[in-house]
């Protein structure tokens, strides 16, 4: 495998405050990692680092060489009165091809929506175009920040199920934050609790059944874990096959 991130003993203040402490992580080429935690626990605070927005006060983070990022955020606000196509949207700051952006939208799974007004998608159909934008400059890492905040749990479920098919065709890494935990740990090779620090990580059984994470969420979460299983095996490239069962009610 290789190693796009590697973080030893990351600290990083947010003004007089210490948001991460001594933070261990690192994501290989063609893995999922979700990174949970409480509000406050510096998630939002980790993904910046990553990207170089944050410096950080101790500890050091390493990037694979020439690593091409691609981020979706929360979300953003587009000025209702602003007359923007999907089109336009996607050749800001800089013009790409039609081509370019018909092969982003369709990874993205948006198709026939290049000349649509930006203020006429659903939330759903908006990410997915954030997700195109970010998919534009064929990124070894992609980072999703809450990205699916807004959206109702079919509509994350379904968001998520197409972050795994973009990980499936590009083999890049995906590095996720969510509150939504009972979709994104289902959808991740990789768990990170994070509380300021490394609470515990592994697996999203392992980490589901770990004292730290249930004293953060409760143990009702682990269950949750069933609306979509998937099991992998580690091939060349990408890495991963997937077998999908998709339980009904007992997720819940």
């Amino acid at each position: 495998m290789t190693r796009l991130i590697n973080i030893a003993g990351l600290s990083v203040r947010q003004g007089a405050v210490l948001a991460l402490t001594d933070v261990d992580f690192h994501i290989d080429r063609g893995e999922i990692v979700t990174v949970v935690g409480p509000n406050g626990s510096g998630k939002s605070t980790l993904m910046k680092a990553i990207i170089g927005a944050l410096k950080p006060a101790a500890g050091r983070i390493e990037r694979a060489a020439g690593l091409r990022i691609g981020y979706v955020p929360q979300k953003l606000h587009i000025d209702p009165t602003l007359p923007m196509t999907v089109t336009r949207f996607l050749n800001l700051p800089r013009r790409v091809s039609r081509e370019e952006i018909d092969h982003a939208l369709e990874k993205a799974g948006l198709h026939d929506l290049a000349d649509r007004q930006m203020t006429r998608l659903s939330g759903g159909q908006f990410q997915r175009v954030l997700l195109a934008r970010a998919l534009l400059d064929d990124p070894d890492l992609l980072i999703l920040d809450e990205a699916t905040q807004g959206l109702d749990q079919p509509g994350s479920a379904a968001f998520y199920r197409r972050i795994e098919e973009v990980r499936a065709e590009m083999g890049c890494a995906v590095l996720m934050v969510s509150h939504e935990l009972h979709v994104v740990m289902a959808a991740s090779d990789r768990v990170i609790c994070l509380n300021r620090h490394v609470c515990c990580h592994g697996t999203p059984e392992k980490v589901a059944s770990a004292p730290e994470y249930r004293a953060l969420f409760g143990t009702g979460t682990g269950g949750a874990l069933a609306l979509y299983r998937h099991d992998h095996s580690h091939e060349e490239g990408c890495g991963h096959d997937h077998d999908h069962d998709h339980p009904s009610e007992a997720a819940e």
